[in-house]
Order: structure tokens, then sequence, then C-alpha cells
């Protein structure tokens, strides 16, 4: 049963430079509630989060706890009155035990306050065991899984019974098991009366544990209610897969493994102890077109980071039945396996030409002629823009410059992340025409890391779903409208 209002923020706005992160975003939030905060990557997710704690300051709306307007104060004055915040990244102090570190967390902020140190070591153990950390108190945190990090986080946060609790991404790097233990430990700040607002990726990970859902989109709320209301919600739904999917019949491709081009066996990658690829299997033929689809934080880009030879990986990534992992990107690249990043990673300063020429830097120079001339027939703008610094152009133009690039080492395999992230429908448009003519015109095989699977789908002989670092669905895309299209969110 939820009482009170404790934290009602009205009309909060917020801007860095031109850039409107924040745009009149309202909500209340109960005590013993959990809010689900849910978005694409930019939506004002964390900048929402970071105003209410006085990370950041608000340009305009009032932030109110319990009827008092918090707007403005500073962090540590916010925590004092009743808000804690449970960080994404841990950063614990290593020297001190975990005991140590929640104890530290209890300390009095002042001098004229005094705290006896056994009552303090009694509450922080009572703290850290009610998370799951009674086995490991006299542990270091550099000693200790990434979960049970999470939990010291959490532990810390509440130490000072806090009214409201912000708790900021609780689920990445977790296992399935896992998330369900944490999910466990949220739910019984609920039921302690607290006010609970929670972001995370996993939409499905907040659905199942929030009361009532808030989506963002470009820094405004754009649906409210409960986790079923907001999922089959239509601005939701082409906001996260992009509206009605569609899909083409394609061809058989050989499985047979001798016209496999890229093999990916059981590859596992860690940032820290996070774990961001959990056994990833999966195989690319020649000439195929293959999606892997996911939301934001599934580990899309962190797979193709890998395969680029970009983060360090276990298991085993051959291309054309080559090891790639003691291969350098520099030598992936040369070897045909050609990515081109969601941060497009154009050189600002430089023309559009001299990017261009860049990726064709190892061809002669009649070979780059005519292959500049086939990107300039493919992206016509680029041709216009061609002696325009790359910084200038519009952020349809810039992708078209990245994919353009890319096309100039003429890739064997191209690597395409999220390519319609932040694109206006019409520039969509455009690139889906592009790669359909890369389909038809040449011998190219694509891997696509998408959100967006109706942008997705159309091109796709084969689709992947990623979820939560491991792969959680495959098959064609006719199967997938069939059998993921409800499911997917």
């Amino acid at each position: 049963m939820t009482g009170a209002v404790r934290l009602q923020v009205s009309e909060l706005g917020k801007r860095f430079g031109g850039v409107i992160a924040v745009k009149n975003m309202s909500f209340d939030l109960r005590a013993g509630e959990i809010v689900g905060l849910i978005g694409p990557n930019g939506s004002g997710k964390s900048t929402v989060m970071s105003l209410i704690m006085g990370l950041s300051r608000a340009n305009s709306g009032a932030i109110k706890l319990d009827g008092i307007d918090i707007a403005g104060w500073p962090a540590h004055r916010i925590a004092r009155a009743g808000v804690s915040i449970v960080f994404q990244h841990s950063r614990p102090l290593q020297r001190q035990t975990v005991l140590e570190n929640v104890k530290l967390a209890l300390l009095p902020d002042s001098l004229l306050r005094l705290a006896t140190e056994a009552a303090a070591a009694e509450r922080a153990r009572t703290i850290a065991e009610r998370v799951g950390l009674g086995g490991v108190l006299d542990r270091h945190p550099w000693t200790l899984p990434f979960a049970d990090l999470r939990r010291m986080e959490l532990a810390k946060a509440v130490a000072r019974d806090p009214k409201v609790v912000l708790i900021d991404e609780p689920f990445a790097g977790l296992t399935a098991a896992e998330i369900k233990v944490f999910s466990d430990l949220i739910r019984t700040l609920r039921d302690e009366g607290r006010a609970v607002l929670l972001v995370d990726h996993s939409v499905k990970s907040v659905a199942a544990i929030a009361d009532r859902v808030i989506a963002m989109y470009l820094g405004e709320r754009i649906a409210e209610g409960s986790a079923d209301e907001v999922m089959q919600n239509e601005t939701v739904r082409r906001v996260y897969i992009g509206g009605r999917i569609e899909t083409v019949e394609r061809k058989e491709v050989a499985a047979d493994r001798a016209s496999t081009l890229l093999d990916i066996d059981g590859v596992e990658v860690f940032y820290g102890k996070a774990n961001a690829l959990d056994r990833v299997s999966l195989r690319v033929q020649q000439d195929e077109f293959v999606s892997i689809v996911g939301l934001n934080g599934a580990g899309k880009t962190t797979l193709f980071n890998a395969i680029s030879g970009l983060v360090p990986y276990r298991g085993a990534i051959r291309f054309a039945g080559q090891e790639l992992k003691n291969l350098t990107a520099a030598a992936i690249a040369r070897s045909g396996v050609v990515h081109c990043p969601e941060t497009r990673e154009l050189f600002g300063h430089m023309s559009v030409r001299e990017n261009l020429e860049l990726g064709g830097g190892h061809l002669s120079n009649s070979e780059r002629q005519r292959q500049l001339a086939w990107v300039f027939d493919l992206f016509p703008i680029l041709e216009q823009r061609q002696a325009q610094a790359a910084r200038t152009l519009s952020g349809g133009e810039q992708q078209m410059l990245a994919l353009g690039r890319a096309l100039m080492m003429q890739p064997k395999l191209l690597i395409l992340d999220e390519p319609t992230l932040g694109l206006a429908p019409v520039i969509l448009g455009l690139l889906s025409k592009a790669i359909e003519r890369l389909r038809h015109e040449h011998s190219l095989t694509l891997l696509l890391a998408e959100q967006n699977v109706t942008f997705a789908l159309p091109h796709s002989d084969r689709v992947y779903v990623l979820d939560h670092g491991r792969i959680a669905w495959h098959g064609d895309p006719v199967k997938f409208a069939e059998e993921m299209s409800t499911g997917y969110l």
C-alpha cells in the first residue's frame, strides 16, 4: 500500500549549452512505491536522477521532498534530508573492509555530533547482513564478486535510513539469478515504506519490479502507468522498436561451416567484475546479412568491440578461419573486418572528402578514385558536401559519412553499430535504401546491431536477440515477427 507523496518533481528542466536534456518533467513518488524510469540512451533518465540528488543544478522547475523545495541544494544537504543514491559504478574504499565501508556511511557529518564506535559497528553489521553481506564483512572490496559490490553500494545508501532511494542501473552486469536476488532486496525497501526511483536499461527487469513506470524520450515524459500499459503504448513501442514490424522473405543461406565467414564461440567479456557478454556464440555466413537486436545495455557494442579487437575477451572469434584473438585492431581491419561504430568517430575538422580518403588510404590512386565515385553515387549528398568540415554536417549526413568511410576500406565483413541512433525518419529511409543497394550490387557480408527492429528486420537473413549479454533468441525475421514482436520489450 502506497503512502503519502515523498518526492514531487514539477516542470523540471535542464540544458547543457544548446542541448535540452530534460524538459518539463513532472512526477510524484510515494512512500512504499517503486517507480521505474525507462527510455533509450540520451532520454534524460540519469540527468533526472542527478538533478534530484543535487549532483547537477536544474535550470527550471521544483523538486520537493515532503513539501520542501530542495532544488539547488548541495548533494550532502539533500542526503542529510533523506535522499540516498545507489550509483551504477562502485567506488568503494579498497583498503577498508566491507564492514568499514558500510560503517563509514554511518559516521556523523558534523563535529558537533558523536557516534560510538560500538553502536556504528553494530548498525553497519545489521545493514550488511540484511543485504546478504554477512559472510564477507571482513573482506576487502577488490576480493568480492560483482554482485556483492552492488549489495555493498545498496547497504551504504540505506545506512542513513533514507526516505527516498534513487537506484541507477542496478541490474547491469548481473546474471539472471542475481537480478532476482537484487530485485527482492529492492522490494524490501518498498516494504519498509521507502520511496524508490529505479533507472535501468533492462525494461523487463524494471517492469517486473515497478509499481509504476515512466517512459522518457529526448528529455520528456512520453508515457506513464502500469508496466503493461507503458509497454503497449504505441509511442513507447515506436521509440524502442521503430513502429510496426515488417519483414521481407529471404532466400536460404548455406549453414555449413565451409561457408562460415565469422564464427564466434563462447565469448565472454568483463568490465572489471561486471559480465558484459556471457558465453555468446553465433555464426555469420558468406554474403549473409545478420542483425543483432537488443535494448540499450544488452551488450551489442561490446560484442562488436570484441570482434574488432578493441576489448579483451575469453572464447574464440574466427574470421575466414583465422583466429582473431592475437591480432591488433588494425590487423583485423586490414583482414577485411571493418567496424562502423555507433559514435561514428569522424575527424570533425577534416573535410568530408578527406575523411573518405582516409578510409581508402591503402588503395592505389586509381582504385581509391573509383571507390570514392561509388560512395558518392551511393550518398550523393556527400559529393555535394565533400569540401565541408565533417563537424558541420547534420547527424544523418555524419552517419552517411561514417558508413561511406567504412565502405572505402572495401570490407569483406561490415560491422554496423546502431546506425539509426537519433536520426529522422527521412534519413532512415535513405540508409535503408543504401543497405539494400549494397546487398544487390556487391558481395558483402553485414553484421548489424540495432535496437530499432523495424529498421533491422527487412535487411536481415537471420536475427539474434541479445539480452543481458546472452543470446536469448535466434531465428529468421518472419519467425521474429511472429514470436518476439510482443515480447521484445
